[in-house]
């Protein structure tokens, strides 16, 4: 199943110092040429090619009423004033996906970490709340506020890859260019916040 491509890619680390694209972009969709997807970044523009094998997501707007307990949920978070893990965003993962990159560690936005694991002790249904993450390595407390993006991960086709989507990509280098693993894409207005 395509959409379990990304649960396999979601741990990739970053790539320092090389002229390669890093493994995660995101950006707005510029153009698809065959088999090319054209994204500029906020740094540059990438060019990243599609196979048989990339997997597409799409998103929708969710709540904190949509995170029951045990619902397998990844959490990108930074430290606020007080110390505590404050969610930036917050996706559902499909059940088909339970155990997608499991655990607790650094991301690659500035300051940040994802936790990926089965919510618990879920308190609070509207934007804003706290929730436990709990993977196998332990448990991670994480405030949700009514600044915290909170979306679900949706099975996504080709057809989400048009020019002005904004896309987040997992990318892999291969023969002096990068192949796209996985791409979460702009759904119906609303874009990937990972």
């Amino acid at each position: 199943m395509k959409i379990g491509l990304l649960a396999l890619t979601l741990v990739l680390g970053v790539s320092t110092a090389t002229a390669q694209p890093p493994p995660r972009v995101r950006g707005v969709i510029q153009s698809v040429e065959g088999q090319t997807l054209v994204v500029k970044t906020q740094d540059n523009t990438v060019r990243l090619t599609l196979t048989d094998m990339t997997g597409i997501n799409g998103v929708e707007k969710r709540t904190m009423a949509d995170i029951a307990d045990n619902t397998f949920v990844g959490a990108t978070a930074v430290k606020n004033r007080d110390g505590r893990w404050e969610a930036t965003e917050v996706h559902i993962f499909p059940e088909s996906m339970r155990g997608a990159g499991e655990g607790h560690y650094a991301w690659d936005l500035p300051e940040s970490t994802m936790t990926n694991g089965a919510a618990t002790g879920v308190v609070g249904k509207g934007r804003g709340g706290t929730m436990t993450v709990r993977h196998a390595g332990g448990n991670v407390e994480i405030d949700v506020t009514r600044r915290t993006a909170i979306v679900a991960l949706t099975m996504g086709s080709r057809a989400l890859l048009v020019p002005g989507a904004t896309v987040m990509a997992l990318a892999q280098p291969a023969n002096g260019g990068a192949v796209a693993v996985a791409i979460i894409a702009e759904s119906n207005g609303v874009k990937p916040p990972m």
